[in-house]
Order: C-alpha cells, then structure tokens, then sequence
C-alpha cells in the first residue's frame, strides 16, 4: 500500500467527484426492502480499500448496496450547500473541521443514537456532543524523524524546530492542512496559554521558520523530503509514517512531550438525507469492531472502537497510544473555537510565518 493510502484521511486535494457502485445486494441480505441503496460519500483516497474493508461487508450482511461518491471535503460541502436541503447523499465521511462548517450551516442531522447501537462501544472522544455525527477514526499530530539522526527523545521536543543544529533540515505543515491545525495548537500549548492562543504560536512559529526547509502541503511532500535526506525530522501526522516504517526505511514516528492533539473524521448524515435508516445501519456497521478491525488493517485507520484489533503496522509507529489516545495525553479541538478563526488565522500564518 502507498503512502498516498495509508494517509488518505489526512490530507485531502480538490478532485472532481466521481461516483461508482462498488457493491450489490445479497440475495439473503437483511436491509430494509424500501431502502436498498445509500450513497456515502467519502474522500478521494484508497477506496477499493475501503470497499474492501467496509463496503462489501456491509452489503454481504445488510443486503443494502452502497453507491460511492468521492471528492475533498470543500467540494463535497459545497454540494451539499447547493443541494439546499435535497441531498443526494445519506452518508458523508468529512474531517471534524468541515463536519464543524457543515453544521454552521444546518447542513447535518444529529445521528440517532437509539439507531445506532454500535455508539455505546466507541470511546468517548469519538461521541463529542460538538458534533452531530460520531467519529470512525482519527489522526495523532507528532514528528516524524529520521533515526540516524535523531532520538525519540530529541524528536519529542517541540524546542527542535528552533535549534541551529537542524537548521534547513526541518519542515513544517501549512495550516491549511490538517497536521497544520494540530500543530499550530500545539505550540501554542507549549509556548501560550493554551491551544488557542494564536498570538503566541505565530510569534514561536515565527521564529523558527527561517530554518524550515518548507511547509508542505501534501503527505507526499514530506515523505519525500524525509526520505531523500533533506530533512531530518518533521511535524506530521502519525499515520504518514506508517508505510516508510514498515519498509524498513530508517524514519521514526513519535508524540511531543506536551500540545498533544487529535483530528476525527466523523460519519454525518446530511440534513434531508433520503435514506436515513440505511444511513443508521452503515454508521452502526463502520463502528462495530468488526469493520473497525478491518479498516484498521486494510486502510490504516486508527480505530475509535476499543474492541477492534490494532495491526502491528500501526503499533510500530504509535504503540500502545492507539489503545487510548486520551489516556497518552491526546486532545481533540473545540470546533467553536476554529470555526469562526479559521480564516483570520490562515491569513495571519501567511503573514507571520510562511512569508519570513
């Protein structure tokens, strides 16, 4: 599996929708004979995988077909803005950010949870009252290293990105990204007051970047960048580390000492959806430990479902934090705090920080 596949859920590029039927109805399938057909619509990464992990399984044991649309998660809000109400959607998979905007706008349903029973089995940051929609899996914010160079413990300190001896040899993500946001916040937890104090994570990051190599925008960039040995270490998602860990590649993932945080992708129903029980039992499926184990192993998922089993692949690079991210010190964000910031913010890090 490329690294494009492991880390379909954290970085997302504007494509143009697509939509495919991936799976039938079973001839002894359980569904509903009034709603045999959803259309989930999910990002543009890795989904024969996700067929083959979720997708498929449920039909084999609902005998509900799943029509597939795929696109990044601004596109596929923006339909749904459009949509005005009659979308032809039932399910959208979307990072926490825009499930936020999303719901600003009054474009999601709050998901039943009486419908759902799979909700009282997932852990407790995955059902965040914030949200309209439970959370399938999520995204751990740390640095990625190479060990020739660096040593876990170096690697967790925030303090790295500063120092002479990296100088050039250090990347960083643009806001813009998801990895960005986590780590915007977590210097602003080591250096401020707190993951919201902006003024004080754009001054540090402003200080530092004279000696950021680049802020990338892609996971490929940063792969690239780490693996041809122009970096030595950089701030990124855990799940970017995955495929070159597992290759051999002498390359480390590891959590910061302090400003731990977590992004969720989360599972909505879109506000006039027209199959909503079927958009219940697929949510109610993609929870069970059944296809959390799956898409843990074929996909590169980290499970939000205590039960599901972890892949070795994936312990490599985490350890024991995907057991408990909560307990190892992870945090998700406040999406009211974002939402109304985010634009302000994004222009400021151009400003203060890329633009040095």
């Amino acid at each position: 599996m490329t690294p494009t596949t492991r880390t379909r859920l954290a970085i997302v590029a504007g494509v143009a929708a697509s939509t495919l039927v991936l799976a039938g109805c079973s001839s002894d399938g359980g569904g509903d004979p009034d709603a045999e057909t959803i259309t989930v619509s999910t990002f543009p990464f890795g989904v024969e995988e996700f067929q083959q992990a979720v997708i498929d399984p449920f039909t084999e044991k609902t005998g509900i077909e799943v029509v597939v649309d795929t696109g990044s998660n601004s596109d596929r809000l923006s339909q749904l803005q459009v949509a005005g109400g009659r979308p032809e959607v039932d399910v959208m998979l979307i990072s926490d950010y825009y499930a936020a905007l999303g719901q600003e706008d009054d474009l999601f349903e709050q998901v039943d949870a009486s419908a759902v029973p799979a909700l009282d089995e997932i852990a407790d940051f995955a059902k965040e009252e914030s949200y309209l929609g439970p959370a399938y899996s999520y995204q751990l914010n740390g640095t990625m290293y190479s060990t020739d160079e660096l040593t876990a413990d170096e690697a967790a300190r925030w303090s790295l990105y500063g120092e002479e001896s990296v100088a050039g040899k250090v990347a960083l993500p643009d806001i813009s990204v998801t990895a960005g946001q986590l780590m915007v916040s977590g210097v602003a937890d080591e250096y401020g007051d707190g993951p919201y104090d902006i003024d004080a994570a754009l001054e540090q990051l402003g200080e530092w970047s004279p000696g950021v190599l680049q802020f990338y925008s892609s996971s490929t960039e940063v792969t690239n960048l780490l693996t041809q040995g122009e970096i030595v270490a950089a701030d990124s998602l855990s799940g970017f580390a995955t495929d070159l860990v597992e290759s051999g590649e002498p390359i480390a993932w590891t959590a910061p000492d302090t400003g731990r945080y977590m992004a969720t992708n989360r599972a909505m129903i879109p506000t006039g959806a027209e199959n909503v029980d079927g958009a219940n039992q697929f949510i109610d499926y993609l929870l069970s430990v059944e296809a959390q184990t799956s898409s843990a192993d074929v996909v590169g998922d980290l499970p939000v479902n205590p039960g599901a089993t972890v892949p070795d692949t994936i312990e490599a690079v985490v350890g024991d934090i995907a057991a408990d991210p909560v307990a190892a010190g992870y945090a998700t964000l406040d999406p009211s705090e974002l939402v109304s910031t985010r634009s302000d913010w994004v222009d400021r890090f151009a400003r203060e920080v890329t633009s040095r």
